[in-house]
């Protein structure tokens, strides 16, 4: 299903919660998010954190006062909503305002937090135009993953992705979120749906390598009998090599890069220079502008043109 999006001819009134399906989201959800924010649940009657969550944001929305509105979407009435969603656990919620996704969360949240977030879609959407978009949603996305808050990342990128499905930075930014939560899996499926028309694009490079280099760590040994390996032997590259990994792993990324480049200084042809083109890797993985990559090429480069 796609959805449309337009700006509505005259101004609609609406009560402040109101159950939605896929025949109305548009008009319910979309159209009218051009002029107040939307609150979307996705719930289901099976589902006990849903009845958790259900009467804090009712309350939080009741007590707007008409500054946002509560659409509630049941995922077994209308299964196609939820798919073109991207809706795999509820529940989910998303925020809507000038036809977009601005933020969003899953599972049942504490009634001070659903508070907070009821606050600030009312804040953004103060201040909010018609200019603000995809990219707006994005770079909220990209701060909640870099904050740690990596389910309310996954929501957004998916939302991203039900509105615009070509979104290269969704699908980059999707696979890093769900790389960081641990599913290695699931990352590599969103990958292998990217668009062929989108292959070269550099997010989904960089994404790609992130990938490639979370399914090689996942043979990497453990990190301390690696370490007294290396201090024992110095020049055991192979043990080098397999710590760097086991590091990169660990989310220890600076640490990885200093043994590769050690590498490279005592032996840059080991292993076809495999060192080498590891570091390669880690650079794209952690992108062009990162400080870790910035001072790791210039340490690179000097040892190779020394």
């Amino acid at each position: 299903m796609e959805l449309a999006l337009g700006r509505p001819n005259a101004k609609t009134e609406a009560p402040p919660i109101k159950d939605v399906s896929t025949a109305t989201f548009e008009a319910d959800v979309i159209r009218l998010s051009m002029e107040v924010p939307i609150i979307v649940d996705f719930w289901a009657e099976w589902c006990g954190p849903c009845k958790q969550l259900a009467p804090a944001l009712e309350k939080a929305v009741t007590a707007q006062k008409g500054k946002v509105r509560l659409a509630k979407v049941d995922i077994d009435r209308n299964p196609e909503l939820a798919q073109a969603l991207r809706i795999q656990s509820i529940p989910t919620v998303y925020a809507f305002f000038q036809g977009r996704p601005v933020d969003a969360f899953q599972g049942a949240l504490p009634e001070s937090q659903v508070k907070q977030f009821v606050e600030r879609l009312v804040q953004q959407a103060g201040g909010a135009g018609p200019g603000d978009g995809i990219q707006a949603v994005l770079d909220q996305a990209k701060e909640a993953l870099e904050a740690g808050q990596v389910d309310d990342a996954i929501a957004l990128y998916r939302a991203i992705l039900g509105e615009e499905p070509e979104t290269p930075g969704a699908f980059a930014g999707l696979a890093r979120a769900l790389l960081a939560k641990g599913t290695v899996e699931d990352a590599e499926s969103v990958l292998k749906q990217v668009p062929a028309s989108l292959g070269n694009n550099a997010e989904i490079v960089q994404a790609k390598s992130a990938l490639d280099l979370a399914l090689q760590a996942r043979s990497a040994g453990p990190i301390g009998p690696l370490t007294e390996a290396v201090a024992r032997n110095p020049a055991d590259h192979q043990a080098r090599y397999d710590l760097a990994m086991a590091l990169y792993a660990a989310g220890r990324q600076q640490e990885a890069i200093d043994h590769l480049i050690e590498s490279v200084k005592r032996d840059r042809a080991w292993n076809e220079e495999q060192a080498r083109k590891q570091l390669v890797k880690f650079f794209e993985a952690l992108g062009p502008m990162d400080p870790v990559t910035v001072a790791g090429r210039r340490r690179l480069s000097s040892i190779l043109f020394s």
